[in-house]
């Protein structure tokens, strides 16, 4: 095994993902849902983010060049995105379907918190996508490697996993008043984090 090349991958996806920083994520998208459909959307939102991630370090290179989609152009519609999602946590803004019932319109918004923005761009974002291409250059054509990066990808979203576990339990503890507090303030830092997103993607377009 090259060890140099596992510990390269796991501490560059720890960093990027950042499983711990995305609790208060978690908690501010997830507010006002039952425990059940917070397990549900963390498990959908792993899943899925582990699929974006393992197919990019596969493939993801080779796609963007045929596509000619350029990594910036990622960040700033991730940025663009992520913006609006916390728009609507800032303002309290709910989404009402009078034509459906409680329960198709809570599977509806598990689905859609799920991947996202909690999956794409929160956990798979620009910078995780990124990282598990360029990793996915470094081991192309040795399958140990490929291997490896497979597999650092599957454990850095199952930790993610279990932050999603604990930070539910954050949330009973908080209350329904400390839940709508944390929602705002999260929303302000994830607009910050979106339009950081934004300035980073034109910064590299323009830089020569």
């Amino acid at each position: 095994m090259d060890l140099d090349y596992l510990l390269s991958a796991a501490v560059t996806l720890f960093i990027v993902v950042d499983p711990l920083g995305l609790a208060p994520a978690f908690l501010a998208l997830t507010d006002g849902l039952p425990t059940e459909a917070r397990r549900r959307v963390g498990g959908r939102a792993t899943l899925i983010a582990v699929l974006v991630l393992m197919g990019a370090a596969l493939v993801g290179d080779w796609l963007l060049r045929h596509l000619g989609i350029s990594l910036p152009a990622f960040r700033i519609a991730g940025g663009l995105l992520l913006f609006a999602t916390a728009a609507e946590m800032v303002l309290g803004v709910r989404i009402e379907r009078q034509s459906r019932t409680a329960e198709v319109a809570l599977e509806e918004r598990v689905r859609h918190i799920a991947a996202f923005p909690l999956a794409i761009p929160l956990m798979a974002g620009p910078g995780a996508l990124t990282a598990v291409i360029l990793l996915g250059g470094e081991a192309a054509g040795r399958p140990a490697r490929i291997a490896v990066l497979l597999a650092v990808i599957a454990a850095t979203c199952a930790l993610c996993l279990a932050v999603f576990a604990f930070a539910s339990r954050i949330a009973r503890s908080l209350g329904i008043t400390g839940n709508v507090v944390l929602s705002r303030l999260l929303g302000v830092l994830l607009a910050a984090l979106a339009v950081q997103y934004v300035i980073d993607g034109v910064r590299a377009v323009l830089t020569p």
